[in-house]
């Protein structure tokens, strides 16, 4: 059998496999596709493999990556978790064939639109408004419908987010991914360390019985047919509610205004009233901003480490703009964290100062 080109030259001498494994896939749904109608598409920063098939079966197949060493349990936990949430009504695409043996998923083709796009390409918010309120709709209905009937033990990262994950991927991944190996820079770590303890017990204090997408952020929203899709949810394990609204509010790929950051939030309050039993507004919104501060040091911890590490230079441009984010939160708790406070604020000098420099060799390099 004979495969294009840009197959190989994208995924490398595995490609042929993969088409192959996904003919025979559509052969078993039953639909008949023809080898030209398969095309590779790129993940942000998964390393997973994905090729979208057209024709009369239109959907996305996903194989797990080929060289992470927990892959298959990954790709079984997208799987279980998919079939668990669109049981429920969660809005996420459909499931349309798994190969069990090689966990590879069919799923339904949700476009190639991220809300994303749609926010930068904003002349105002009232035009991207709907999406995120259709956003949030289908956030609550993961987190609180979701957890209905869910079993953390088909998680395959963390059955929970706690303490040990904050302090561990967050907080310490903020400082060896993007302190210590991205900027070079040495710290006062003990210090630095205790009010990373201090943050994370604060933040651990939020109810953790609800489902945790963990990565709901605008380039894991897609908008097809009017309606917002939520992808990438293997990740999803138990935890606190407020940690997912962060991650949409404080996305730096949207860049949402202070202002539309509290129009967002407040619909998620008013929302989580009548959804959610005991909820306590106020408590919500003082846990928000440890949960908003946690989210922010991954941020910067894996757009360090995707940019550098695994060559991904798609991410770098952000950093700024997530380290920004991190030092307007810190002002209103400074006199907490002031370590933290200050390392931001030297950071976020630096970065300015760099930033001419990086968009003139951006553009030489152009």
């Amino acid at each position: 059998m004979i495969f294009s080109k840009s197959l190989k030259e994208t995924h490398g001498p595995g490609a042929e496999r993969d088409l192959e494994l996904i003919l025979a896939l559509l052969a078993e749904v039953p639909c008949r596709v023809d080898a030209d109608q398969i095309r590779p598409l790129t993940g942000d920063g998964s390393d997973r493999r994905f090729y979208r098939v057209a024709g009369d079966c239109p959907c996305v197949a996903v194989f797990p990556a080929r060289a992470h060493p927990r892959a298959m349990a990954e790709a079984r936990s997208c799987y279980t978790i998919a079939c668990h949430l669109a049981d429920l009504g969660v809005p996420v695409p459909r499931v349309l064939g798994h190969d069990r043996q090689n966990r590879i998923i069919l799923f339904e083709d949700v476009g190639d639109v991220h809300l994303h796009s749609l926010a930068v390409a904003r002349q105002s918010f009232s035009e991207v408004q709907p999406f995120y309120l259709q956003a949030i709709d289908g956030l609550l209905k993961l987190q609180v419908e979701g957890v209905k009937g869910f079993d953390s033990r088909c998680c395959w990262d963390t059955p929970s987010y706690d303490m040990d994950l904050m302090l561990q991927r967050e907080s310490g991944y903020f400082l060896q991914a993007f302190c210590r190996e991205y900027l070079g820079r040495f710290v006062d770590e003990h210090g630095l360390n205790q009010e990373f303890v201090q943050l994370a017990r604060r933040a651990a204090r939020e109810r953790p019985d609800f489902l945790l997408h963990r990565d709901f952020q605008s380039r894991n929203l897609m908008v097809h047919e009017g309606k917002v899709r939520i992808i990438d949810f293997q990740g999803a394990r138990l935890g606190p509610l407020a940690y997912d609204l962060a991650s949409l509010l404080i996305d730096p790929y949207a860049s949402l205004s202070s202002k539309e950051q509290r129009v967002v939030f407040d619909y998620y309050v008013e929302q989580a009233v009548r959804l959610v039993p005991d909820f306590d507004p106020d408590q919500f919104r003082r846990g928000y901003t440890f949960l908003a501060l946690q989210r922010n040091l991954q941020i910067l911890g894996a757009f360090a480490f995707l940019s550098q590490q695994k060559g991904k230079i798609f991410f770098e441009k952000y950093i700024m703009p997530a380290a920004s984010s991190l030092d307007e939160r810190l002002h209103d708790v400074a006199d907490r964290f002031p370590r933290l406070t200050e390392l931001v604020g030297d950071i976020c000098g630096d970065l300015h100062e760099a930033a001419p420099y990086t968009k003139l060799n951006e553009s030489l390099s152009d």
